[in-house]
């Protein structure tokens, strides 16, 4: 780990504000992750985020867009988000997700399989569209034309579109976790 976590008492009055607000916001949507220390301060890449306020608030803006325009499915939106986190190898991302997954119902083989990198069997048509999707962009590949239209038909125009920059989104959150070399929860007390 390259930072550490901000105590809440450490940081600026508008950058307090923001930690506040996020830690209301996962408390109440992902109360089952880990993303606050003893110390009350935020885990993951929100410890990045205060840090780097004039990079990490508009990124969360946009990601925080990406949940409250959300259309897709939970399902298909952790399918594509593990699919990332497997391909970076992101630890604290597939740490989160792995739950949430969980939480949404997705089974164990199907998160393993995905956390891994792998091409897991047993998905519904909309998450392996989201998943061939995920994998096809996170290799640096252009969509071909037959998975497009399938994708559309399954997903709709919007869908497809929220799923691009879903993709997009967590790409860029993996990329920031394995730059900073954030571990998960677990990985974190170790490293102490």
């Amino acid at each position: 780990m390259r930072i550490k976590p901000l105590p809440p008492d450490t940081l600026a009055p508008e950058v307090r504000y923001v930690h506040d607000e996020i830690a209301r916001l996962i408390g109440h949507s992902q109360s089952q992750v880990n993303m606050i220390n003893a110390e009350g301060a935020l885990l993951g890449p929100f410890s990045v985020m205060l840090h780097y306020p004039q990079f990490g608030i508009p990124a969360l803006t946009f990601l925080r867009s990406l949940d409250h325009h959300a259309t897709l499915p939970k399902t298909v939106r952790e399918v594509a988000i593990l699919t990332v986190g497997g391909a970076f190898g992101a630890r604290f991302e597939l740490y989160a997700h792995e739950i949430m997954a969980e939480v949404s119902g997705i089974p164990a083989g199907v998160i393993s399989t995905l956390a891994s990198g792998g091409s897991p069997s047993g998905l519904e048509d909309q998450e392996n569209v989201a998943h061939d999707i995920a994998r096809t962009l996170v290799s640096g590949h252009i969509i071909p034309d037959a998975t497009y239209r399938l994708a559309v038909k399954l997903l709709g125009e919007t869908g497809v579109a929220e799923l691009f920059f879903l993709i997009g989104g967590y790409c860029l959150i993996a990329m920031v976790l394995n730059g900073f070399d954030i571990p998960a929860p677990d990985d974190e007390e170790s490293s102490d």
